[in-house]
């Protein structure tokens, strides 16, 4: 299990996960933050805080979020970041860049 960012997060971009994560997992990107799910210790702490209800543990991400469960995966790929795991929040671990779903996403429409 890990956890997931979704569209709620889309141009929102509180922070206030990132800043409580004890392992540092959550990242950065253009228009929305995304967790690195090997470095996810499933603590739920995330959600806890989330302004906007973005985050899910992955088994229970909405039907129709559940394209979100990749692009987590996908942000730190070669394909995005390339950053792969990067082991904690660094000022070069913050990106203008986004998953191809989220960089694509009309908030409001999926």
């Amino acid at each position: 299990m890990t956890y997931v960012v979704t569209s709620t997060c889309i141009d929102v971009k509180d922070g206030i996960c990132q800043k409580v994560c004890p392992v540092e997992c959550i990242y950065e990107g253009g228009r929305m933050m995304y967790i690195q799910p090997d470095e996810c210790i499933n603590c739920g702490i995330c959600v806890s805080v989330c302004p906007v209800q973005a985050i899910y543990e992955d088994a229970d991400v909405p039907a129709a979020e559940q394209a979100f469960i990749a692009a987590n995966v996908e942000f730190f790929g070669a394909g995005v970041t390339g950053w792969g795991s990067p082991g904690g929040i660094t000022l070069d671990h913050v990106s203008k860049l986004d998953a191809p779903l989220v960089g694509a996403f009309r908030v409001g429409k999926p």
